[in-house]
């Protein structure tokens, strides 16, 4: 070929040695927080329907799923409550402090616990708070004293982090606040900061029987969760969350809002998580059970564009796979 070019890009796509160097983003199975579902309503490991290769756990077999896990290279987990019993208040959180104290007597400091702190699944409506009696609204002061009175529970049972993914405002400052008092200022708190209101959370609303129901006249949780048209209400509540001590933010959807992660990102100096939902997670999943796409090559292309966009931590229902994918990955 006579023609010159001023700038030959695949010379720096031409093997393997040289796309590895030129890597800008890497992917390390360190960085991963596998999510659990403790189910308090079953007697044995149960497969999740809506969740391919995922399962809810007893008291007993979360215990062998977790050396499983570290086993894989994974220490770090998501801690999901399914309890058996639902209301509108008096909740009954010792089905998850019992386990959290059954796996910190098991693994210790090789572990780290980050429990959600939430009462969507507590509830009979379903929705993240406590409602007024109409069932119209959720109460955010009142619904913030739950929480907070739940987070110190957590941290009493032995949890590493608290994970509050309500939305409420001042959620954080009262849980900051709350744990400080009771001594427990090494527990830190990683914020569900940027949650947006979205359609892809229906195979993790299914395993946690968390769904907003019908005994409610609140059909929806988009009064408390960001709106997708709104990307500007997600940074500054991502920002306050921080200014209330938030030791790591979330954005959720991951993927869908790869333009969020990449501005805070830029903007923010606290880790940054990027939580790959149910719904993402399930598409992939769908498409490779159907041989349309490779299972493995997808989940890491999909990591590899939450790293790329600015994210520090990736919540994945397959961080259990990462240290094996990652040590195969094709450059």
């Amino acid at each position: 070929m006579s023609q010159f070019y001023h700038s030959n890009q695949r010379r720096i796509r031409a093997n393997v040695h040289i796309r590895e160097l030129a890597a800008t983003v890497n992917l390390n199975h360190k960085e991963f927080i596998q999510p659990l579902f403790l189910d308090e309503g079953i007697n044995q490991q149960t497969p999740i329907a809506t969740l391919r290769g995922v399962n809810a756990d007893t008291l007993d077999s979360i215990l062998q799923q977790i050396e499983s896990d570290v086993k894989a290279g994974i220490s770090k987990f998501l801690l999901f409550p399914v309890p058996a019993k639902k209301g509108t208040s008096n909740f009954d959180y010792s089905f998850v402090t019992t386990a959290i104290k059954q796996i910190k007597k098991t693994f210790g400091n090789s572990v780290w616990i980050a429990p959600d702190v939430c009462l969507c699944a507590y509830t009979t409506h379903g929705h993240c708070g406590i409602l007024d009696a109409a069932g119209t609204k959720v109460l955010n002061d009142e619904s913030v004293k739950e929480l907070a009175g739940y987070a110190l529970q957590l941290a009493q049972s032995g949890a590493n982090c608290i994970a509050p993914s309500d939305m409420m405002d001042g959620r954080i400052s009262a849980i900051r606040n709350i744990l400080d008092t009771n001594r427990f200022d090494d527990v830190s708190i990683m914020s569900y900061a940027a949650k947006f209101s979205s359609q892809f959370y229906g195979p993790f609303r299914d395993a946690c029987k968390s769904t907003p129901g019908d005994d409610c006249n609140l059909h929806n949780r988009k009064t408390y969760q960001a709106s997708s048209l709104n990307k500007n209400d997600a940074v500054l509540s991502t920002l306050r969350d921080i200014n209330e001590g938030a030791d790591i933010v979330m954005v959720k959807p991951a993927v869908l809002y790869l333009d969020v992660i990449h501005e805070l990102s830029t903007t923010i100096k606290v880790p940054l998580a990027a939580y790959h939902v149910s719904g993402e997670y399930q598409s992939i999943e769908l498409l490779a059970q159907h041989n349309i796409i490779e299972r493995d090559k997808a989940h890491l292309e999909i990591w590899t564009a939450l790293r790329r966009g600015g994210a520090n931590i990736i919540i994945s229902y397959a961080a259990r796979h990462a240290k094996e994918w990652i040590e195969k990955m094709e450059y």
